[in-house]
């Protein structure tokens, strides 16, 4: 078991029936997205990327990435959407909690704060920078505001030298950024053409950064791979990604249409925050899409627990846990016994964590909240690799699924246009 989806909590919610009848419009979808004769087929690079990826491109992402943690404090990615919500996912899963890195990754570019942008700048104030901006065209306007400001910061701190601690990733031969590439001389990795933002983390999108933070970038590859090779066949008793796609839209049908995905993990926040981009950016269509949400257990279970137990009935939870008890962190013994959990003594916090994953889950089925789980073996840098490329897969299948295109973001393109409109882009209508 790599990661696989667990059907004890679901099976009262949704017939065998159901599944069987979904067989057949998955292996058409599945054929269809193989042959790259799918929607959106332009954008499949991602299925075969893992077993693709060149060595000279990993050779050459190592050696930029260790010549940065030799020499910098500090790496700056600047980027929005996939540009870094996959970068600070797996670097949040997989590196400690609490600062021990000697080489910092922080992130500019996501927002349009001058508060952010000003402490960001204070906070360099005197630390060895570099940075890793990320945009395809150049011109997006979060994170070319945030380059702007910052290469001004560079050139004023280090002149001319500036330049060699710009690295971009971007369009190999368009753009903007891509000029800049050639007129400055920045060193430069290239986003592959036929892979969107949200489903290029494991290219030099995030796999540069994700070096520099000091991930093995190969096993996480590795990972990947695997379940790129497990997931190449369309039946459900085979392929969970699937099987968790199906169960998604089986229960969409029903009228569940927010999916709460619920970790037991902290270090799993900022992968929540990738998921939902991955699962809203490519499903919420045409009116269509489940709405994703998610929740830190054991933490939410005190705040938005009671919602979940007793509220409205339109949701849906997708519960991920990690199997092996990888922490020695074991419950101390305590003569005195004033707090009465002596009779958890020498349990460790993994254990207690998973009982009270049980607990949650029977209780909320209980509410009439459909459970799915899905089962991590371990956490680690071979099945966060794994699990990306698990939910990238369920993903594109959930919304062929429902009869959209994964891979376009019309919405966002349209908030975009007003926001022009609004701030009197040359070239757009004036809507002040």
């Amino acid at each position: 078991m790599t990661v696989s989806l667990n059907e004890k909590y679901i099976k009262e919610f949704v017939e065998e029936d159901e599944l069987t009848a979904m067989q057949d419009f998955i292996e058409v979808a599945h054929r269809k997205m193989h042959e790259k004769k799918s929607m959106g087929a332009e954008y499949l690079g991602w299925l075969d990327w893992p077993s693709s990826i060149k060595e000279s491109e990993l050779q050459k992402i190592e050696k930029s990435a260790e010549e940065i943690r030799q020499e910098m404090d500090v790496l700056i990615v600047i980027g929005i959407g996939g540009s870094y919500l996959g970068t600070k996912a797996v670097k949040k899963l997989l590196r400690p909690s609490f600062g021990l890195d000697s080489m910092q990754i922080i992130y500019a570019g996501q927002n349009l704060s001058g508060r952010y942008m000003e402490d960001l700048l204070s906070y360099i104030e005197g630390k060895n920078v570099a940075v890793n901006v990320i945009s395809k065209s150049g011109t997006t306007t979060e994170p070319a505001i945030a380059f702007r400001t910052i290469r001004k910061w560079l050139y004023d701190q280090y002149g001319e030298d500036a330049a060699k601690r710009i690295i971009a990733t971007t369009d190999a031969s368009e753009g903007a950024l891509r000029k800049s590439v050639e007129t400055e001389g920045f060193q430069s990795f290239e986003i592959p053409p036929d892979i969107g933002g949200r489903y290029s983390v494991l290219t030099a999108v995030g796999l540069f950064p994700l070096a520099v933070a000091g991930v093995d970038i190969r096993s996480l590859l590795d990972g990947a791979k695997q379940a790129e090779k497990d997931l190449a066949e369309p039946n459900l008793s085979a392929n969970h990604a699937y099987l968790y796609a199906a169960y998604r839209q089986i229960l969409n049908m029903r009228g569940y249409s927010t999916e709460v995905l619920a970790s037991y993990e902290p270090a799993m926040t900022a992968f929540h925050e990738w998921w939902k981009q991955l699962f809203g950016e490519s499903e919420g269509k045409q009116g269509k899409g489940i709405f994703p949400a998610s929740v830190i257990y054991s933490t939410d279970l005190h705040s938005l627990g009671q919602y979940l137990q007793n509220g409205r009935r339109i949701l849906f939870e997708t519960m991920v846990s990690f199997e092996e008890d990888q922490h020695s962190s074991k419950i101390p013994f305590d003569e005195e016994n004033v707090d009465g959990l002596n009779y958890l003594a020498d349990k460790t916090l993994h254990e207690v964590n998973k009982q009270a994953l049980d607990a949650a889950a029977l209780a909320h089925v209980e509410g009439g909240v459909p459970v799915l789980s899905l089962e991590v073996q371990r956490l680690d840098d071979f099945h966060t690799g794994y699990l990306i490329y698990f939910f990238m897969k369920a993903c594109a299948m959930s919304a062929y699924l429902s009869g959209v295109n994964p891979f376009d973001q019309p919405g966002v393109e349209l908030y975009k246009q007003n926001m022009f409109e609004l701030l009197g882009k040359p070239g757009y209508g004036d809507k002040r």
